[in-house]
């Protein structure tokens, strides 16, 4: 019989990236929180790519931050290289990526969970969770101890009934040689939860040592960095910085692939699960690409005290012969040693259309998830899930209105509504593709859409978003008086136009005029800008960018505020569209599957038409 161990308000089954926002969003609530990992020294790792942020990651994390999360906060101080990606595109698409030092990151994170009131870390392996009357009572240990709680907030990432694979050679562990969680999944499906089974892969480390730097190319991480939370002084991130590499593979890298392709578990059956299509395997690289002729390869630090060194852009599961002789064909890496071989590991995951906007399951009270266990890829999507999901288990104990970001909000909104809207048939990973409204929705002003919400929520300081606030007014004076600045076409005016390449003035303009030219900025007319007060870089930014595409931000405010129409008409839960007598077949057998909750989440179900939205609308509207 399983024995109450201790009673707790909430059980976090993970510690990886979900799983410490998860836990660190209820204990800093003030609920009595427990998160349980496989291994401690497992704790926020890394065991893919050394970096955080990305293009469409950064803001992720950039919004993790401004509703009150930990991730921007922890890479801030253990980052090696910054660097903010797609600058010579527009503001939209800007996004920062460091590269971290993996087992600091992971230190330093563990360190955090272990001074924050509330919070238990516990070594143990979730086997079995609790349910009574459709409602969650606690999780159970491969031990037999029973832990009592009154919310469980799953983020279990890759290690469910888990195994790593190369060539042949099959380990059932989880990543790193880690222990796998080989019983949980049992007690899911005995609770009527649909599981998938999805694969991802990491490539080889290799000895910095054996790396011939002189046939790359050096990458140097930015001048200035910017730090990704807002609460960070950015004086404190301007260090020296580790240079990352760059190489190619090459027409006899891809023969060599090539005639090994059935040694490889990808193509010889052995691997069952679906891998990422946004994140392929070198394997896959050469067969779907094959008029290409050379691969990028990003050879990357995994630390300022290792030799190990990250082969970007050459995940794969062929045997370790060949992993030896397709990395030594890489101009650079002749005669490189390998530390960890690559590999690819499968694992048990959920079928996120289970889940409600929440992050809650639609069948069990009280049970949230996040992370790579919804079918996500990435550390960002997980980290984003698991603060939404452990925040929302927070306002299920405390009896508040629940977190649910739509996608006019914020890239979470957008990522999590994806999950739980389509029919995700392959690991999800988010891109600024994906976002409708991308223009509002920027990296650079994650705080000013989101620290309210914090703020609320009970995560984000007063004095913190009494900085924003004070922001937003500042932001917004400044754009009002530039606008009235004129600018008539003196001589002085005419050779600062002309210095910037810009065309020469035929009558006097405005200051905002001259700084919608695409080749001016804010900063570059600040000689004939007499009264221009002193401002922090972050509203100058700010600035800039409200008047550079003011009309760009209408439009797209004006697309929001119909589609907010849509998202404010709630649709009940639990509902039998076989009610509805128009709506087609298909669609009634969608809307009963997936449960959306507002008209707007039906519209963007697959299979249901805009003129079943429109039968909707008629029918709801008339109860």
């Amino acid at each position: 019989m399983p024995y109450i161990t201790e009673n707790y308000d909430v059980c976090v089954v993970g510690a990886g990236h979900a799983g410490c926002e998860a836990a660190l969003a209820c204990a800093r609530l003030g609920l009595d929180t427990i998160v349980f990992t496989v291994s401690v020294e497992s704790i926020a790792l890394m065991p893919c790519n050394p970096n955080i942020g990305g293009s469409s990651k950064g803001h992720l994390v950039r919004e993790i931050d401004a509703l009150g999360g930990q991730m921007g906060i922890n890479i801030d101080k253990t980052f090696i290289q910054s660097k903010m990606l797609n600058v010579s595109k527009g503001p939209a698409v800007h996004s920062l990526r460091a590269q971290a030092d993996k087992a600091e990151y992971s230190r330093l994170m563990r360190r955090t969970l272990e001074n924050t009131e509330n919070l238990t870390i516990r070594q143990a392996e979730v086997t079995e969770l609790i349910v009574e009357d459709g409602k969650i009572n606690g999780v159970k240990t491969f031990s037999g101890a029973f832990y009592q709680c009154k919310a469980v907030v799953l983020c279990t990432g890759t290690y469910l009934k888990s195994r790593c694979l190369y060539g042949d050679v099959v380990n059932d562990t989880g990543p790193n040689g880690l222990q796998s969680a080989n019983y949980l999944s049992e007690s899911l499906k005995k609770n009527g939860i649909e599981l998938f089974r999805f694969k991802t892969g990491t490539p080889a480390r290799i000895d910095k040592r054996s790396i011939d730097f002189s046939k790359m190319v050096e990458q140097k991480g930015d001048e200035i960095v910017v730090p990704f939370s807002f609460s960070t002084n950015p004086e404190d991130v301007q260090i020296d910085q580790i240079s990352c590499w760059l190489t190619y593979t090459n027409t006899n890298t891809h023969e060599i692939i090539k005639e090994n392709l059935d040694r490889s578990p990808l193509y010889s059956g052995k691997i069952e699960g679906t891998g990422p299509r946004y994140c392929p395997s070198i394997e896959d690289k050469v067969v779907r690409f094959s008029d290409k002729e050379r691969h990028q390869v990003f050879i990357e630090p995994e630390g300022f005290y290792t030799n190990e060194m990250y082969v970007g852009g050459m995940s794969s599961s062929l045997p370790e012969d060949v992993q030896y002789k397709m990395y030594r064909s890489v101009e650079g890496l002749e005669h490189v040693k390998i530390v960890r071989n690559a590999y690819a590991i499968e694992y048990d995951c959920i079928n996120p259309r289970q889940l409600y906007p929440t992050l809650e399951f639609k069948k069990i009270k009280g049970l949230f998830s996040g992370g790579q266990f919804n079918g996500s890829s990435g550390y960002e999507e997980a980290a984003a899930q698991g603060l939404v999901a452990g925040i929302n288990a927070s306002m299920y104990i405390l009896g508040k209105e629940p977190l649910i970001l739509d996608r006019a909000e914020a890239y979470i909104g957008v990522l999590i509504d994806d999950l739980v809207t389509k029919d995700n048939r392959e690991p999800y990973r988010m891109m600024t593709s994906r976002a409708e409204y991308r223009l509002l929705l920027r990296q650079d002003n994650a705080d000013l859409r989101l620290s309210k919400k914090g703020y609320e929520i009970g995560l984000i300081s007063r004095e913190r978003y009494e900085w924003v606030l004070k922001k937003e007014v500042l932001i917004e004076k400044e754009v009002e008086r530039i606008e009235q600045v004129t600018i008539g076409a003196n001589t002085k005016v005419q050779n600062l136009l002309e210095e910037h390449g810009s065309s020469p003035l035929k009558t006097g303009t405005t200051l905002a005029e001259l700084i919608r030219r695409p080749e001016l900025c804010y900063e570059d007319l600040a000689a004939l800008d007499m009264d221009r007060p002193e401002l922090p870089y972050d509203v100058i930014e700010q600035v800039n960018i409200h008047v550079k595409y003011d009309g760009y931000i209408k439009r797209q405010l004006k697309q929001v505020k119909e589609f907010k129409k849509l998202e404010n008409k709630k649709l009940p839960e639990n509902f039998d569209y076989e009610q509805v007598k128009s709506l087609r077949i298909e669609a009634k057998q969608k809307l009963n599957l997936y449960q959306p909750v507002n008209i707007g989440q039906a519209s963007r179900i697959s299979g249901v038409s805009p003129a079943d939205i429109s039968v909707l609308l008629v029918y709801f509207g008339s109860k």
